[in-house]
């Protein structure tokens, strides 16, 4: 059993930005999630949100680390991470842009949390220990 729930940068944004086709979703696992146990936030997630915002105030305003745990990227999901991209590169993928959500999806996995987000494929075939929490 999952100890808390890693939450997605893309379930963030649909909240932020009133996501016609997801706000609602997102919103309602944010909330069935948070009854569960802790959520959950890293610098990777932190960054991707943070576009949305001109000042860190404004972001630490947005996830409050009340309501979102901020933690640390374990060195051996770092690791885990990089194995993973590697497989995905040698498997043909060809996004580069995909680094971001190999630390996302080996951080969940190394410290037992579960993952909400709306993209779960990629992190189901490189992350199958993982609790996926996705439509």
């Amino acid at each position: 059993m999952a100890v808390g729930t890693l939450v997605d940068s893309n379930v963030l944004l649909d909240v932020m930005t009133e996501d016609e086709r997801w706000a609602d979703w997102s919103v309602s696992a944010l909330a069935t999630a948070a009854e569960l146990g802790p959520l959950v936030i890293n610098p990777v997630i932190f960054s991707e949100v943070s576009i949305r915002f001109s000042r860190v105030e404004q972001l630490d305003e947005a996830l409050p680390a009340s309501d979102f745990r901020r933690a640390a990227i374990p060195w051996s999901a770092a690791f885990l991470a990089g194995k993973a991209f590697a497989r995905y590169r040698r498997r043909r993928g060809t996004m580069s842009s995909t680094l971001p959500d190999f630390f996302i999806g080996a951080h969940a996995a190394v410290d037992d949390l579960a993952l909400l987000t709306r993209d779960a494929r990629r992190y189901r075939s490189y992350f199958p220990t993982v609790e996926l929490w996705a439509p």
